[in-house]
């Protein structure tokens, strides 16, 4: 990592040190002193464990138990890294030291998984070793926190610093488990962090494993089973919910609820989630012969990274519709990512066929493959099968041997070509007696194959019929004669000068361009004007031969299996890299036009890579691309002014009122796009909100808004059908969060808006502004930032906006949302223990945080009642065993306290009638049974219907 980077991390991670205690304790360690770089960690010598448990009480991804053996040593932090050790690695850095000074020995919390990983890498780098993480881009939030790491893979194999895995973590603290004695917790703790070894050490002399704050380790969270696994270090990836995980308990936690089972929080917690409960503590040290663990329970020793975020591809193929599928080598099956879907894994559809060349149907539904590979010779079997995890429908076509398909268009029917055998192509006799054919796929089935031409073309066919190539030891190319095409009139020449080259590839675009890789022959070196190893360039020739230019391989590796990935306008070249023992270890995509390289996937062994793109929305000819034109350079006079781009004229020219919603041309980069692949989950959640309001806000007269709470506890669809209601509430979604949709998106659109419900979660009203996810956020997500660079539409919303938003990043991720109208169901668990997460005498430190959110719900009431909007105030029921508590419930606030303050938010009725307080409740004597609940402070779906019925018939009840 270059030292710059090393500079930048420290100074966006000092702002994260907790200054909630001012106490002291120096730390001594029980062992010997170790060389400089195992200063304060502990040696661990390797043994047996066991992740997750067989009791039902716990979550379905912590069952069941599984026995781990580790048979190396590594070495861990005793202490979670400290405000203090991140000084020290600041002073070293020389960077600039700023902000309010914390208590040295107070661990470093509210930090990202990211924001981990960066200060672990930093601290390799500065005591000169290898990094175990790498990435090309990082993302940071308002507050400096890392949000995402582009490009963001692990190393196993670096002898570095790095995050503990979660066996690692288990092995270490169950052999001195103690939290009863050995922690800082809700007992003792005072619901604050404390400095680091003042609650004591456990018998091998580590402290805070259990309390203080949980700590991040670097497994994804994948499913346990019932099995014993040597080097477990999580699942492949993220997944679906690209859950990480979290250990140990924190300062709220209950001793008694503090276990080394437990690998998350009571909310999902991903890779840019940050609380000041959240810390962590770093090991050292490289893991031999790494096993991962699949969701089906496969046994995984290698794995692929992706690399490239959904966003970067963007920018090589104008669209975040593609799919990248290739054969995983080591298991030979069919892999690929989808990078509209809203995660960045990869998805192996497991059989015992094997899979070569895969190639993806014109709409991205269908893959297929063929069985054997270019130049080696015999016969090949050619299938088709769904693009889905399961590969389902699979279907071979009954010919004696198909191999290389190539999916087509023609005349409005979707083909596959293929060539009767892909071996060898330098002798002529050989290579008369193959032939290249065509069928048609519809329906899941195949239709009669028909025979095109003689000899294996299958590098492609272009789009008139009037070329096809190949290349297999040789460059060969099919013309067609004047006035026809090659299936009916054709010739065959030798391009290249007869000199060797393979993996010939004819681009899809009109160019009839072709691709190849040769052996840095005399044409070739005389062509590029240097010489070069074997694959080390991509050549391009025209549709007569002649070279064109060439795109050099990145330094160290050479190309393998490259094709052309074009959607019809943009064209660019998916291939392998190849390092120097051979093995194919990265897919790249280059870009001809500056030559550039953007590395898509990492593995051990990747082979035939092919990208489909969905092609791009063309905007009309007779329409000025906002961004083509300089606004000073249009003459007014000579242009009509409903022919103009908004962004092309300056405001106080034309009225917004005279551009119909036509006219306007949005950014496919930016328009609609609310979320980024790898990044929070809340984030796709407000995707699909803001999705639903630009499909239904002519329609809508009902709004719900707020919290999880809301989010889980009211369904749209049993409100009677005079209410036209959609959920716009969201987990982590605070007041100024629900303000920030209600003033931007619903107060401006909603035009037939007659009733707000939102949740009033005054429990959790020691929130400000600055921790309102969307209002820290937003402009890390296009959509947002393109929205308010254009006032959120509140002149005119453009027609095509819904169709831009459905069409971007995670539709498939949460699709549900979209059928409920933005309701999420949860199963039903119980009320569970009354789990208090804050201290409960918050109130009497932060008063004035509560009356500010007090204030902005009389703001949203007095803009609502100046509009004749009905606001319906919900308090939601909490676990009544709160009654046994001090606090209202999971978030505190004194029972003592808590009437009178709902007694104030009840008399808003006397000021503002349009308001009415719902106290669903009722200081827990509420009828909201143990069925009905999901956990602590959620209703299940059970507990959603009488929420909603209740809600139902307090509406009918109002004009």
């Amino acid at each position: 990592m270059k030292i710059w980077l090393f500079l930048l991390i420290i100074s966006i991670l000092w702002g994260a040190c907790s200054n909630s205690s001012s106490s002291s304790n120096d730390i001594v360690p029980d062992v010997e002193p170790e060389p400089e770089r195992m200063e304060g960690m502990q040696v661990i010598k390797g043994g047996d464990l066991v992740l997750g448990s067989n009791e039902s009480s716990f979550r379905a991804a912590e069952r069941p138990a599984m026995k781990v053996h580790l048979d190396y040593e590594f070495y861990l932090d005793v202490h979670e890294v400290t405000c203090g050790d991140y000084r020290i690695l600041a002073k070293k850095g020389k960077v600039k030291d700023f902000g309010e000074r914390a208590n040295d020995e107070l661990p470093l919390a509210n930090v990202t998984y990211f924001d981990a990983v960066l200060y672990a890498n930093a601290k390799s780098v500065e005591l000169n070793h290898d990094t175990a993480y790498t990435y090309t881009k990082a993302t940071y939030d308002t507050e400096g926190h890392c949000t995402n790491l582009e490009g963001f893979a692990f190393h196993p194999d670096a002898d570095a610093f790095r995050l503990p895995t979660e066996a690692e973590w288990v092995l270490a603290a169950s052999q001195g488990w103690n939290p009863k004695e050995k922690s800082w917790n809700s007992d003792n703790s005072e619901f604050h962090a404390h400095p680091v070894c003042t609650a004591g050490k456990d018998s091998l002399g580590f402290c805070d494993l259990a309390g203080n704050v949980k700590e991040w380790v670097n497994d994804w969270a994948g499913m346990f089973r019932d099995t014993t696994v040597t080097n477990y270090v999580g699942a492949p990836d993220g997944g679906a919910v690209g859950e990480r995980v979290l250990k140990g308990g924190y300062y709220s936690d209950r001793a008694s609820e503090i276990n080394l089972v437990s690998r998350g929080d009571d909310y999902t917690v991903e890779s840019s989630s940050h609380a000041e409960r959240i810390g962590f503590r770093l090991a050292f040290g490289k893991i031999p012969s790494p096993t991962w663990l699949d969701d089906n329970g496969k046994v995984q020793q290698s794995i692929v990274s992706p690399l490239a975020s959904a966003t970067a591809l963007k920018s090589y193929t104008g669209t975040y519709n593609t799919i990248l599928a290739f054969r995983n080598d080591i298991s030979g099956n069919l892999a690929y990512i989808n990078y509209n879907d809203g995660t960045l894994s990869v998805t192996e559809i497991e059989d015992t066929l094997e899979v070569y060349h895969p190639d993806i149907s014109p709409d991205g539904k269908h893959v297929a493959f063929c069985t054997r590979f270019e130049g080696i010779a015999g016969e090949s079997r050619l299938y088709v099968r769904d693009m889905n995890a399961n590969g389902s429908n699979l279907v071979k076509l009954d010919v004696p041997s198909a191999a290389i398909p190539r999916w087509r268009v023609v005349n409005g029917d979707t083909v596959i070509v293929y060539v009767t055998d892909a071996g060898n192509n330098k002798d002529e006799t050989a290579f008369a007696a193959t032939s290249t054919w065509q069928v048609k796929f519809a329906n899941g089935k195949f239709g009669v194959p028909e025979k095109l031409f003689d000899g294996a073309y299958h590098g492609g066919v272009s789009e008139d019929n009037k070329l096809a190539v190949t290349g297999a030891r040789l460059l060969r190319a099919l013309f067609a004669d004047s006035g026809s095409d090659i299936t009916q009139k054709s010739n065959s020449t030798i391009w290249y000068n007869d000199e060797q080259a393979c993996n010939a590839s004819l681009a899809q675009d009109g160019s009839k361009r072709t691709a190849f890789l040769d052996f840095a022959g005399k044409t070739g070196t005389e062509f590029v004007g240097t010489p070069y190893a074997t694959h080390e360039r991509i050549l391009i020739a025209d549709s007569n031969g002649k070279l064109l230019q060439s795109v050099k391989s990145p330094d160290g590796y050479t190309f393998d299996h490259s094709e052309w990935a074009t959607d019809g306008e943009r064209s660019n070249i998916v291939a392998t890299l190849v390092n120097k023992n051979g093995a194919h270890t990265k897919i790249v995509l280059a870009n001809p036009t500056d030559n550039s390289i953007l590395e898509l996937a990492e593995g051990d062994e990747l082979w035939h890579p092919n990208l489909w793109v969905k092609k791009v929305f063309k905007a009309p000819k007779d329409t000025i691309p906002q961004d083509t034109v300089k606004k000073d350079s249009i003459p007014k006079d000579t242009i009509p002014k409903d022919s103009i781009p908004k962004d092309t004229v300056k405001k106080d020219t034309v009225k917004n009122d005279t551009l119909p919603k036509d006219t306007f041309q949005l950014d496919p980069d930016s328009a609609g796009i609310y979320f980024v692949p790898g990044t929070s989950e809340i984030a796709v959640k407000w995707r699909y909100k803001i999705d639903l309001l630009w499909h239904q806000y002519d329609s809508l007269n009902t709004v719900i808004l707020g919290s999880s709470r809301a989010l889980h506890g009211v369904i749209p669809s049993l409100f009677d059908q005079k209410f036209k209601a959609l959920n716009m509430a969201n987990s982590n979604s605070m007041l100024y969060c629900a303000n920030f949709i209600f003033e931007n998106y619903v107060l401006s659109h909603v035009s037939h808006l007659k009733y707000i419900v939102i949740s009033v979660d005054m429990d959790i009203w020691f929130n400000s502004a600055p921790n309102s996810f969307l209002l820290n956020n937003h402009r890390n997500y296009p959509g947002y930032a393109y929205d308010e660079d254009h006032n959120y539409w509140k002149d005119s919303v453009p027609s095509k906006l819904a169709e831009y938003t459905r069409n971007s990043p995670g539709y498939s991720k949460f699709e549900p949302l979209l059928n409920t109208m933005g309701y999420e169901q949860l199963e039903a668990a119980g009320w569970g223990d009354p789990k208090i997460w804050t201290d409960s005498l918050w109130l009497n430190r932060y008063s004035n945080l509560y009356y500010d959110n007090f204030n902005l719900l009389k703001t949203i009431i007095e803009e609502c009642e100046a509009r004749e909007i009905y606001v319906i105030g919900v308090i939601f029921p909490q676990n009544p065993a709160y009654k046994n508590t001090g606090a209202l419930g999971f978030h505190g606030i004194q029972r003592s306290k808590a009437p009178a303050l709902i007694k104030e938010l009840a008399d808003l009725h006397d000021e503002h009638p349009n308001f009415v307080l719902m106290d669903e409740n009722k200081m827990g004597e509420h009828d909201y049974t143990d069925d009905m609940a999901f956990d602590c402070n959620h209703l299940a779906h059970e507990g959603a219907i009488q929420m909603t019925k209740r809600l139902d018939s307090l509406l009918q009840t109002l004009p």
